[in-house]
């Protein structure tokens, strides 16, 4: 019996051992941030690195791959290239459960929006324009930013009220 006993601990120990280290690691599934945080997301997201939110560097967001457009802009002269994540990626990296955003800039300026579908494009948080990473004093370090000659649809008040640089914090709220 005793041998029994030893052995169905012996498994039973080997199988959640074995279990856990095939089981995913939500928690683990964000790395910390190595450089400076210029972006946090928090609220209704299942993936962290810093207690209840989620806090990215430079080098996380260009990590979660990087879209480039080109695009005139009412607040800049000529044609601008702007490159960064999309604001889908960003989402999906913290496991949002809503697409119901709330972002926030360093002024404190805020605006509510519904992030766009998967299949529909939609808006870069920009961590470059032309190439150069953009100063606070220059809409950076980071702007959301559409591509907006793409489609008449990105050229709305609503949409360049959604085109908040500055950004630092995105805060996913319930659907």
């Amino acid at each position: 019996m005793y041998l029994t006993d030893k052995f169905m601990r012996g498994a039973l120990f080997a199988s959640a051992v074995a279990f856990g280290a095939l089981a995913p690691h939500s928690a683990a599934a964000l790395d910390a941030p190595v450089g400076p945080v210029v972006l946090s997301v928090k609220g209704n997201i299942t993936e962290t690195n810093n207690g209840d939110q989620a806090d990215f560097d430079t080098a996380m967001l260009e990590a979660l791959g990087i879209q480039e457009f080109q695009t005139t802009t009412i607040w800049t002269e000529g044609t601008k290239t702007f490159e960064g994540p999309t604001l889908r990626a960003i989402l999906e990296a913290v496991g949002a459960k809503s697409d119901n955003i709330r972002a926030v800039a360093l002024n404190d300026y805020a605006i509510e929006m519904a992030a766009p579908a998967e299949d529909y494009p939609g808006p870069v948080i920009a961590l470059r324009m032309d190439g150069n990473a953009m100063p606070v004093r220059n809409k950076g370090p980071l702007w959301l930013v559409y591509p907006y000659d793409s489609d008449p649809a990105f050229r709305t008040e609503v949409v360049y009220a959604n085109s908040i640089w500055q950004l630092r914090n995105i805060e996913v709220q319930e659907d």
